[in-house]
């Protein structure tokens, strides 16, 4: 499986991850997702679209004291991600 450096869900880097990464159903590690977007093998919002995914992460950075302009950039790069590629 490829090494990934930024979740493919939501964007944020893994090394950044509390907990090391996200699971597979079988708990070994996930290269692919953090652990707030994956976990025991799927996806903790499996109805969350990409627009919402955008939201959602500009909220969690904005409450990390982010800038606005900082919060546009970091989270553009989302539908290009994995998890969308296929999904908008």
């Amino acid at each position: 499986m490829k090494t990934y450096k930024n979740c493919q869900s939501c964007g944020m880097p893994l090394k950044k991850d509390p907990k090391g990464g996200s699971t597979n159903v079988d708990g070994s590690i996930n290269n692919m997702y953090c652990s707030y977007c994956f976990g025991e093998g799927k996806f903790l919002q499996p109805d969350i679209t990409v627009n919402e995914m955008q939201d959602f992460v500009k909220g969690k950075l904005k409450e990390m004291k982010f800038p606005a302009f900082l919060t546009s950039f970091f989270t553009r790069g989302i539908p290009k991600l994995e998890r969308w590629k296929n999904n908008h």
